[in-house]
């Protein structure tokens, strides 16, 4: 009975016998001439005598008789249509890749080309970027002076944009080792099995420090097959940078130093892309390109399974007839 009442789900696999139900309004039309033609009919002078006489019950019950039988035509228009209760299940197969997002937290990200900043402005959009990758895996580094593993690559989301959530400026030594926090992102993926790997690494300085070397750091990025996206963070020219004071945080314009030579490098050798943002529009639009570049490859197998449900439609198609001609010839055979 439930299946009969998920009209969603509710199809008919021969649907074209409903134009049966064109014979109604013709059976309808027979019925009112055979009636006619049977009512009998005598003279009388008037009428006074039989005015107040009623019909007798089985006279007023009788069109009970071609109700069944139109009900009962009905109900076997619908079992010869079968109706059919469908049920569709998926099989999702998803070819995820696995992503590893390289965060420079050095002071200088604190530099407000950017607005509010620009640590703030890259939180937000690697949040957004995260939000759309339902089927990768997905890591968290951040590196200034050293690097650290902020969030091993993992498939639940909620904890990567919380790890992104905590991260600030003076978490780490300062500085900018980027050889360090490419070769650490390199370390969370070399043991991963998917047919993509990629980091986006994001900075705004020139490697100042660290114990590994950029070029040493690309070369295992290499040897892992890893493509690596870099994003050069800062706007041309000079920033504005708080400055603390005795008489409170001042903002003094910086030159903005960020080796392009070496992350165009990074991402030519990686199979990836260099990219500069030099405002919070073209940040965002940046990740959104690299969304595109790297897209994961879902593919969804659908499986419907139908149900038959004629037979209560053809079982009260037979009770139907049965009551009108055990009616027909029992009760109402004296008046036909």
């Amino acid at each position: 009975m439930n299946a009969l009442m998920d009209w969603k789900h509710l199809s008919f696999a021969q649907p074209y016998f409903f134009g049966l139900l064109l014979l109604i309004p013709l059976m309808i039309w027979w019925q009112m001439r055979q009636q006619k033609n049977q009512q009998p009919s005598f003279r009388v002078t008037n009428l006074a005598g039989i005015k107040n006489i009623k019909p007798s019950w089985r006279v007023q019950w009788r069109p009970l008789l071609f109700i069944l039988r139109i009900i009962g035509f009905i109900a076997l228009i619908i079992a010869l249509a079968r109706p059919q209760s469908s049920n569709v299940t998926e099989s999702v197969d998803s070819d995820g890749i696995d992503i590893v997002l390289a965060l420079d937290v050095s002071g200088s990200m604190m530099a407000e080309d950017l607005k509010p900043n620009r640590i703030e402005a890259a939180k937000q959009v690697a949040t957004d970027f995260v939000d759309k990758r339902a089927n990768d895996r997905i890591g968290l580094v951040v590196f200034s002076g050293e690097s650290f593993t902020q969030c091993p690559i993992t498939i639940d989301h909620s904890v990567v944009k919380e790890q992104i959530s905590q991260v600030k400026s003076g978490m780490l030594a300062d500085g900018t080792a980027i050889g360090m926090g490419l070769a650490t992102s390199v370390d969370r993926l070399r043991n991963s099995v998917a047919k993509s790997k990629i980091i986006i690494l994001l900075t705004d300085g020139v490697n100042n420090t660290g114990l590994i070397d950029p070029s040493t750091a690309l070369e295992i990025a290499k040897a892992y097959k890893l493509r690596v996206y870099c994003i050069g963070v800062g706007t041309h020219g000079e920033a504005p940078y708080p400055v603390p004071t005795p008489t409170g945080v001042q903002k003094q314009m910086m030159p903005v130093e960020i080796d392009e030579a070496l992350l165009k490098n990074i991402a030519a050798q990686t199979g990836g892309k260099y990219f500069r943002a030099t405002n919070n529009a073209t940040l965002s639009s940046i990740y959104k390109e690299i969304d595109q570049l790297e897209k994961s490859k879902v593919e969804i197998s659908s499986y419907k399974h139908f149900a038959d449900l004629f037979f209560p439609f053809a079982l009260i198609a037979l009770i139907c007839i049965a009551i009108e001609m055990l009616l027909r010839y029992t009760i109402f055979r004296s008046i036909t």
